[in-house]
């Protein structure tokens, strides 16, 4: 007879006798949360008992105050500091704005003492020069004069350069733009080969001691220093001055820097030329072959300090 197999009971286990009192249980399985028992772990292996996240937070608040500290210091020593600065820079101007009026002031004296020079030499040639006296100061540039001749305007480029070391220093040509003093110079000397009589630069006289340089980007005449445009006058026989200037080798130079290095240039016969003096000068060296004025310094002629 078989065995049959032992019935397996698909009933519930019976409950436990604390089942109704399961949240007291879990309080005495469980006497510590989780973040107490990460806390107490923490601190057991000696560390600071504040989360990651907590301190980089920390961290970042502290960064942010020294910035802030920093910024306010940066901005309280600029408010402070301003007033000096501006009170210094105000001095400063009134100081160049006080030597620029002390400036112009000695130039107006040198000016009107020049003049005066000027005067007398021109006064002692008409007395002692005889009939001559007239042509001497005439030739010396020491009387205003004026008559028909040649007006000749040279500008800059228009897409002209400045430099600290002078318009077209170097020896190659190498162009700015810019007219220079050796621009000027074989002007002049073409105009005074052309038949010019008295010439002038933006009203100053040239003569025979004149000199043309250049100081930096300016060009100076007799030591006074020109802007472009820079106009020259020529008294003379203008049409025919006009023509044999511009056939010459430097009217041909001149006719270069406007084709080649955009220099401007315009040339005009004028019927009505007006050249003031030139500037008193004393001639230290130059002596008289006769008369009783030999072996005495003759203060005649004009020309630059």
């Amino acid at each position: 007879m078989s065995q049959q197999p032992p019935v397996r009971s698909t009933s519930a286990p019976p409950p436990r006798p604390d089942a109704s009192m399961s949240l007291l249980t879990n309080v005495m399985d469980h006497s510590l949360d989780e973040g107490y028992a990460e806390a107490a772990a923490r601190r057991a292996e000696g560390g600071t008992g504040l989360p990651g996240r907590l301190r980089a937070k920390l961290g970042l608040a502290a960064g942010l105050l020294l910035a802030a500290v920093v910024v306010t210091l940066g901005a309280a020593q600029a408010r402070i500091s301003a007033p000096t600065l501006a009170k210094e820079r105000e001095q400063l101007i009134n100081r160049i704005e006080s030597e620029t009026s002390a400036a112009d002031s000695l130039q107006k004296n040198v000016d009107a003492l020049r003049e005066t020079v000027g005067d007398r030499q021109r006064e002692a040639l008409e007395e002692h020069g005889g009939d001559k006296a007239e042509l001497v100061s005439l030739l010396a540039g020491a009387t205003p004069v004026r008559g028909q001749g040649l007006k000749v305007v040279v500008d800059d480029a228009k897409q002209a350069k400045t430099g600290g070391g002078g318009p077209r220093e170097s020896s190659g040509f190498s162009d700015t733009g810019r007219v220079r003093d050796r621009d000027m110079q074989r002007i002049v000397n073409g105009l005074w080969q052309a038949g010019a009589e008295a010439v002038a630069i933006n009203d100053q006289r040239l003569t025979s001691l004149s000199a043309i340089r250049a100081a930096g980007d300016a060009i100076l005449v007799d030591n006074k220093p020109l802007v472009p445009p820079y106009t020259v006058l020529a008294i003379g026989d203008g049409k025919r001055m006009s023509t044999a200037f511009q056939d010459s080798v430097d009217g041909q130079y001149l006719h270069v820097l406007q084709q080649n290095y955009g220099v401007r240039a315009n040339i005009s016969v004028e019927e009505d030329v007006r050249l003031p003096a030139a500037p008193s000068l004393i001639v230290r060296t130059a002596r008289p072959q006769d008369g009783g004025a030999a072996g005495r310094t003759a203060d005649t002629g004009k020309g630059t300090s």
